[in-house]
């Protein structure tokens, strides 16, 4: 029964938070984009609690307010975020589906003394591919807002603000601050250590240049390959790196 209570928890505060944000005069996600982040509240609490729930909701608020940064230049220059910011199902996963799995992995994993250090690596990849999203939109928003020269990662010539793959001095030094609050709140909360702080600004700062080196050679020749893939594939390598970094290092 005990088991049970948290996921009670997590069902009646998310649908809680739904019906406030289904009646809110200003939309941050879409109807069908609520849904699914009603489905990932309730993941996130019954399987790391309120500590890792915090973690996320954390990454959503500054990730809101990160795109909206220089909002009317990125308009007038046609590369803000499509529905003005407004987020659907696809953005939701896009974000967090490499969190959620390494969420599931640590909560069926828990309860055995021999498992704890997978436990842990697990919780750390948790925070590790939210640091690693937060840089990415960081560094995104950011460079495209305010990057004065813009190149590709690939080849270091100029390209315009906005072209996939493309990197700057300012929008990688926001995407290190982004990577770097989503691992102090972690640790913060006790989810990872102090030295959990550096794996995840290592595997946020590896992961995400990696994005824009696929953004560079292999965005457009893919249709599949769309944004949202490509965050998957980004949140994803930032876990990965900082669940090997977290095994080795005991």
């Amino acid at each position: 029964m005990d088991a049970l209570l948290p996921w009670g928890v997590a069902i009646a505060l998310n649908s809680f938070l739904l019906a406030i944000a289904w009646v809110a005069p200003k939309a941050l996600l879409t109807p069908q984009g609520l849904l699914h982040a009603w489905v990932l509240g309730i993941v996130i609490w019954g399987t790391l609690g309120w500590r890792g729930y915090v973690v996320m909701l954390t990454y959503f608020a500054l990730g809101t307010a990160v795109t909206r940064i220089g909002k009317a230049r990125k308009e007038a220059l046609g590369i803000a975020e499509k529905r003005s910011g407004v987020r659907g199902p696809e953005n939701v996963w896009g974000s967090a589906l490499a969190g959620t799995l390494c969420a599931l992995g640590a909560y069926l994993f828990a309860g055995r003394i021999e498992n704890l250090p997978l436990v842990a690596a697990l919780v750390l990849a948790y925070v590790a591919s939210l640091s690693t999203k937060l840089a990415d939109t960081c560094g995104s928003e950011v460079g495209k807002a305010y990057g004065k020269r813009t190149f590709l990662i690939t080849t270091f010539q100029p390209v315009p603000a906005g072209t996939e793959g493309a990197i700057s001095l300012e929008g990688t030094l926001a995407g290190l601050v982004g990577g770097l609050a989503i691992a102090l709140v972690g640790y913060g909360l006790g989810l990872i250590s102090s030295v959990g702080i550096g794996i995840c600004l290592v595997a946020a700062f590896i992961a995400t240049n990696l994005e824009s080196v696929i953004g560079a050679t292999y965005q457009s020749k893919y249709r599949w390959l769309t944004n949202e893939m490509v965050n998957i594939i980004n949140t994803a390598i930032g876990a990965a790196i900082a669940l090997l970094i977290g095994l080795v290092w005991r």
